[in-house]
């Protein structure tokens, strides 16, 4: 079975709904569906929350980050950091150690190694999400940084099957990827993972580009992110179907000297966002 091939039948398996997740994942998933009842409070939200070290780390980390803390105030237990954050938004790290975990599985180093780019690339284009809806476009800054999360799940999901389906060939993934393959994947898995409807339809719409600039909308707010992040994505390529309008967009956005002073001012809540993502 050739790339082009393991990806068709990992695109039908995820179409059809046969999703399958580490061993590791379910335990992350059943905080997600725990963090999902409408009627959970305060407590029962760090309870659950400190059921899984990784999630309490981070939710704690981000809770004492300069987005977060602008007192100083420095928050040192988890029931804290959830009420610092909110709900809406400990769901949307509780996902994110949902897709970390993903690749947390036996691999060759080229997956690793793409994994662990792919990460490094996810929490920036978060960060700069959170700080564009903040500052930019006027939306809401912790959906748009869940939306940032989220944006390339169908590539962790990949990852975490390439044991099972060898999707590259020769350390290049197949152009099938760029046009549609991650749409028909990434797609099943934002809805098994329950993703809310505003995200997941901001998602979709990078995907298949519908976005604008000036960015307005949370879907422009995704774009201009992965414009602006000086890390690439790995997964994507010049075979992407809007690879080279983003090219042509990235070069008009970087000279434009309001929103390059905008993130000047922000290096430090950026920085200190995306650091407290890593994991």
């Amino acid at each position: 079975m050739d790339s082009r091939e393991a990806l068709q039948k990992l695109a039908i398996e995820a179409a059809g709904g046969e999703l399958i997740f580490p061993t590791h994942t379910y335990a992350a998933l059943r905080v997600r569906m725990t963090l999902d009842d409408p009627n959970v409070n305060a407590d029962m939200v760090a309870k659950v929350v400190q059921a899984e070290p990784m999630l309490a780390a981070r939710v704690v980390a981000i809770a004492n980050s300069v987005a977060f803390n602008r007192s100083g105030a420095t928050i040192a237990d988890v029931r804290s950091a959830v009420i610092r954050l909110g709900t809406n938004l400990v769901r949307a790290l509780a996902t994110a150690v949902i897709m970390r975990q993903m690749t947390n599985v036996p691999m060759a180093p080229q997956y690793q190694a793409l994994a662990a780019r792919l990460w490094d690339h996810t929490v920036h284009v978060a960060a700069l999400s959170y700080v564009l809806a903040r500052r930019v476009t006027h939306s809401n800054p912790d959906v748009a940084m869940f939306a940032g999360i989220v944006h390339e799940v169908g590539g962790f999901y990949m990852l975490s099957r390439a044991g099972d389906y060898p999707v590259f060939n020769d350390g290049e993934i197949d152009p099938e990827w760029n046009t549609g393959g991650e749409t028909q994947v990434g797609s099943a898995v934002l809805l098994a993972l329950s993703v809310p409807e505003e995200v997941s339809s901001a998602v979709l719409g990078l995907w298949h580009g519908d976005f604008a600039l000036p960015a307005t909308s949370l879907t422009d707010t995704l774009y201009l992110a992965n414009c602006l992040t000086p890390i690439a994505n790995p997964l994507q390529s010049a075979a992407s179907i809007h690879y080279e309008e983003m090219v042509a967009v990235t070069e008009q956005v970087m000279a434009d000297s309001e929103l390059a002073a905008v993130i000047e001012e922000s290096v430090e809540e950026l920085d200190s966002l995306a650091t407290a993502l890593k994991f």
